[in-house]
């Protein structure tokens, strides 16, 4: 892979720390997104429903994690990756984190803290926690292997060897 990136020898995609720098902020942006969506969902059927804290925050999860996993795929881990495999492996992280975090959210709800701060918390968690889970679990093999990222690493391909051909033109 010539634009930067190469594979250690058990397929491991590893990535210079600019390309990773790039990779966060790119998973930052989306689970902004991601987060908007789970805040609106959790305020419209907290605040007009009157839900439980348990069923607005599952509701809301699970519109943001379609979002989240549809975008992070496709733009920020850029991954051709079997996409029902790669669901699955997403849905083994919520098989874990929502059950916890329902737990603890509805503990600390019940104990009077107040909803939006625990849900604040929650989505810190699990901005952390399912970057680290996709990155390193789901996409580690398959980072950078769409049609887009290709394109990209043929383009740096091009530009290097060009700057290749005019530094030793120019020796």
């Amino acid at each position: 892979m010539s634009n930067g990136e190469n594979k250690n020898k058990s397929g491991k995609t590893k990535l210079t720390p600019k390309q990773t720098a790039i990779q966060v902020v790119k998973f930052i942006f989306f689970s902004a997104g991601a987060g908007i969506i789970q805040t609106v969902t959790f305020t419209l059927l907290n605040e007009i429903f009157d839900l439980e804290y348990k069923f607005c925050y599952f509701t809301a999860l699970v519109l943001s994690v379609l979002y989240n996993f549809t975008f992070n795929r496709k733009f920020t881990f850029k991954s051709a990756s079997n996409i029902p495999v790669a669901m699955l492996k997403v849905a083994l992280f919520y098989c874990v984190f929502t059950p916890l975090s329902i737990w603890w959210g509805d503990a600390l709800t019940n104990a009077g803290v107040q909803e939006y701060l625990v849900l604040a918390g929650t989505m810190i968690i699990n901005l952390v926690t399912e970057y680290l889970y996709c990155r390193f679990v789901v996409y580690r093999k398959s980072m950078n292997t769409n049609a887009s990222a290709l394109k990209q690493a043929q383009e740096e391909e091009r530009k290097n060897s060009a700057q290749i051909d005019s530094d030793n033109d120019n020796k």
